[in-house]
Order: structure tokens, then C-alpha cells, then sequence
């Protein structure tokens, strides 16, 4: 298969393919690495390829799932695939190779996909756009001088570029979400517990959640419909759903959706992003939706809550790491801004966090009853276009490093907080050809409402024919 060619499906395309045999999942994965090999010294996105460990899956292991024989890429954070490192961008990790896969890799090998290889991540996930000392930066590819975002950033630019039509990612804070909106692909964050989560099942109290980066919506719901369901490993189960893949081209019927552009906690809004609203909301009320402006009112005390709850994870992340490698870690295994907030993190005593946790609880109810008046909530993905890698800040404080946050991506967290299902679609391209993910959410566990709504979008706004300067054809 030719790139050119290959470029032009879908994972559910491809997949259909090899099930009618005319096409076998080793000329995909041949048709992947040549992908890799084509754009990936512009990107930076794939840091580790293992073909013949995936040979060795294809040949014996292969699931006849419904994405049989697509090629699959894992972010380096979390999804353990046996015998290869997690390395997390994080030099001390290089070397750990976890003996067995995650339950969330399990499930991605039952659903048929070839896994060949790892992408980019911010070390430790701890920074706001994709870039380590392991790896280096990883690159945009509708403009390689900026941004990916973070922290799935290198699945965000191999998926946009073509390497692979989906891959995987986590979202903490808007990680599936940011780097959606940078690459302009669809990113889908699910309900809280929807998925297992790799590896331990209560990671940041059920915040974070895994799933997958796309260019189609089909693609996402399918590949949900593969992964999501009861774990026995984590304390947050959301209840099974009913076939996501189904939703996919049904009528979402007339939606009352809020509306808002005001970020949350004071940051400023750019005005690309405020237009790429603009327009989404003549394209919803185009389709029959009712759009009315409705800004969440959150209490003011919710953000220094989200920091002292994310600081001491951090630190607790790290004291399990130190399980991991057998020794105490010190300032010499980190950059400075990194070692400020774990030794933060350290300094949080456990009351200090659960009343965090229970400022937290506040946010939800906010966040929550929106969904009493409204059936979607709409607002930008993020506050800026993707920005220019010299906009981050190479050396700061920790107080910097989060205001910076709320610049950035101030949009994306309360729905992880609240555990909603959130998306960024790619609708709108700035005046610089630069994707402007707009962000749609809806109450817990209503994914399927979601992509009923992502799918008649994509019907009259199709965005696959958006191809980056940098990609595989």
C-alpha cells in the first residue's frame, strides 16, 4: 500500500480493508514505518519503534477485533506494553520495561490494533507543551515552529501527520483535548472510570482518564465501544455504555446548548478563538440547535484547590517511582521548576488535601448542574492559537509554570474535575492555517450524546480533507 493511499482511510477503513483481504496488517504496519520514516524528522512525535516485537504480534497474536491489523501507537505515559520501557520522558525511567502489559493495552490488542511503537510526552507529563530531556521537542505539523500541546502531543502530531489514523492518549487536565485542537485532530475525553486506567486505577482520584486521539469520529466511538467497561483495578466505574459506534450518524435532535468564551479564573481569550465559536455557533444553529451565551460560575477558590490536589499527586506519583527504581530521588534527577513542585507536593499535609478535595467537590456541582439547563456546553478548547515553542518558558517558578497554565489552557480541567465526557473538534482554521479546536461537552456518562452531535458536525463541516504541510502524502 502507498502512503498516498493509505493516508486516505480511517482506522474502521483500514480495518475493513484487511477483512476483506485486500490488504494484510503487515503492509499496513510497512505502510506506518514508512510513515514514520517520511515525517518524523520534522516532528519529533514517534520516540521508540518496536517492529518486530508488532511482527511477532501480527504472526501470533493478532486479535479479530474490529480494528484488526491497524496500526497503533501508545503514548509514552502510563500504557505499560510488556517488555518495552515507559519511559515517560523522564531520563530515570528510560531503562524500566514493565513485564506485562496494562489491562488498557489488553484491551487495544483485543480490538485488533498492531502496536509498533511509543510517542512524545513532556517529562512527566509536568509541562504544557510536549517536550523532555529524554526526547527533545516535538514539533507541529501545520507549523513546525510551534507547539503540539500537551501531553499527548506526539500522538496529536503522528495522527495529524498520517502515521496512524488513531492512537492513544490520557487527559489529566486536557491532555487528549489541547493537543487535539494544536494538530486539528478529534479528541474525545470519556467519563470518569469509562475506561481502565494505566496502571494504577486511581490515578489523580479518577481525574485522569485514556482513550484516543483520532481524525474521525467513527473511529473514536469504535474504539471506545473496545476498551470501556467494568475494572476491577480502580475505585471509579463508570456504567457500561451501549455501543458508542452506533451513535455515529444518528440525529442528536435539537440541542439547547451554553455557550460561553469567558475562561475560567481570569485568563484572556484570543480572538481566533473567540471567532472559531463564532462560527461553530452558526454552524450548530444552521442545524437546528439553539445556542444561548451562559458562563459557569465556579467558586473562586477552586483553581488554588486544583493546584495543592495536583501538586501532592505529583509527589505521590513520585513516591511510587521511587518503588519503581529502588532508590530515593533527589533534585539531581529533575529540572529545577519540576523538583519545586514535587518538594511542594511533599510539603501538603493530608488535611490540606482533602479539603482541596472537598473545594474540589464544589467545582463539580458547578461544573454538573449546567447540565440541569443545558445539553451541551461549547466554549474554546483553548485560550490561544497554538503558540511558537519560544512562548513556553524554558526556566520558572512553580507560581509562573501555573499561571502560565490558566493562559494557556484554562478551558479543559473542570471537566476532569467534574468527570464529564469533553471533546475538541476540529472546525475552525485561523487566517494562518492554524486548527482551532472548539470544545464540547455534556453530563457524565452521556458520550453517546457527544458523538451524535461530533458525527452530524463532521457530515457538514468535514475536516479530513485538512492535510498539514508536514504528512506522509
Amino acid at each position: 500500500m502507498q502512503l498516498s493511499e493509505y493516508r486516505n482511510f480511517d482506522a474502521t477503513g483500514l480495518a475493513e480493508l484487511v477483512a476483506k483481504q485486500e490488504v494484510t496488517a503487515s503492509e499496513l504496519l510497512d505502510a506506518a514505518l514508512a510513515g514514520v520514516a517520511a515525517v518524523d524528522g520534522e516532528l519529533n512525535a514517534v520516540i521508540a519503534t518496536f517492529e518486530e516485537e508488532a511482527r511477532r504480534f501480527i504472526a501470533q497474536e493478532l486479535s479479530d477485533g474490529p480494528f484488526k491489523g491497524v496500526p497503533f501507537l501508545l503514548k509514552d505515559l502510563t500504557a505499560h506494553y510488556g517488555g518495552q520501557p515507559t519511559g515517560a520522558g523522564w531520563p530515570p525511567r528510560a531503562a524500566v520495561r514493565p513485564a506485562e502489559d496494562s489491562e488498557l493495552v489488553r484491551r487495544f490488542k483485543k480490538s485488533g490494533v498492531v502496536i509498533f511503537g511509543k510517542t512524545s510526552v513532556p517529562e512527566l507529563a509536568m509541562d504544557w507543551t510536549t517536550r523532555s530531556r529524554a526526547h527533545g521537542v516535538t514539533n507541529n505539523p501545520w507549523d513546525t515552529t510551534r507547539t503540539a500541546g500537551t501531553s499527548s502531543g506526539g500522538t496529536a502530531a503522528a495522527v495529524a501527520a498520517g502515521v496512524v489514523p488513531m492512537g492513544h492518549g490520557n487527559d489529566g487536565g486536557g491532555s487528549i483535548r489541547v493537543p487535539s485542537s494544536a494538530c486539528g485532530c478529534f479528541g474525545l475525553k470519556p467519563s470518569r472510570g469509562r475506561n481502565p486506567v494505566a496502571p494504577s486505577g486511581s490515578t489523580w482520584q479518577g481525574m485522569l482518564v485514556e482513550h484516543v486521539l483520532s481524525r474521525s469520529v467513527r473511529d473514536s466511538a469504535g474504539m471506545l465501544d473496545a476498551t470501556q467497561g467494568l475494572h476491577v483495578g480502580q475505585f471509579f466505574n463508570s456504567p457500561p455504555g451501549e455501543g458508542f459506534a452506533s451513535e455515529v450518524g444518528r440525529d442528536p435532535g435539537k440541542l439547547r446548548i451554553g455557550v460561553s468564551t469567558k475562561a475560567p479564573y481570569g485568563a484572556a481569550t484570543h480572538p481566533d478563538c473567540v471567532t472559531a465559536i463564532e462560527e461553530t455557533m452558526k454552524l450548530l444553529e444552521g442545524l437546528g440547535h439553539i445556542c444561548e451565551s451562559h458562563d459557569i460560575e465556579l467558586p473562586p477558590d477552586g483553581w488554588s484547590a486544583f493546584e495543592t490536589f495536583i501538586l501532592a499527586e505529583y509527589a505521590t506519583d513520585m513516591r511510587l517511582e521511587e518503588d519503581v527504581l529502588g532508590r530515593k530521588l533527589t533534585a539531581d534527577d529533575f529540572p529545577p521548576m519540576l523538583w519545586e513542585m514535587i518538594d511542594a507536593g511533599n510539603g501538603i499535609s493530608a488535611v490540606d488535601v482533602n479539603v482541596a478535595t472537598t473545594r474540589l467537590h464544589a467545582v463539580a456541582s458547578a461544573v454538573t448542574s449546567t447540565f440541569n439547563r443545558y445539553d451541551v456546553f461549547l466554549s474554546p478548547t483553548l485560550a490561544q492559537p497554538p503558540l511558537a515553542h519560544d512562548a513556553f518558558p524554558q526556566a520558572t517558578s512553580m507560581r509562573e509554570h501555573y499561571e502560565f497554565y490558566l493562559s494557556w489552557m484554562p478551558f479543559t480541567h473542570i471537566f476532569n474535575v467534574n468527570g464529564s465526557p469533553a471533546m475538541s473538534v476540529p472546525l475552525v482554521w485561523n487566517a494562518e492555517g492554524l486548527p482551532i479546536g472548539v470544545q464540547f461537552a455534556a453530563a457524565p456518562a452521556a458520550e453517546g450524546l457527544l458523538f451524535r452531535l461530533a458525527s452530524q458536525l463532521e457530515m457538514a463541516r468535514p475536516w479530513e480533507g485538512k492535510r498539514p504541510p508536514i504528512s506522509v502524502a
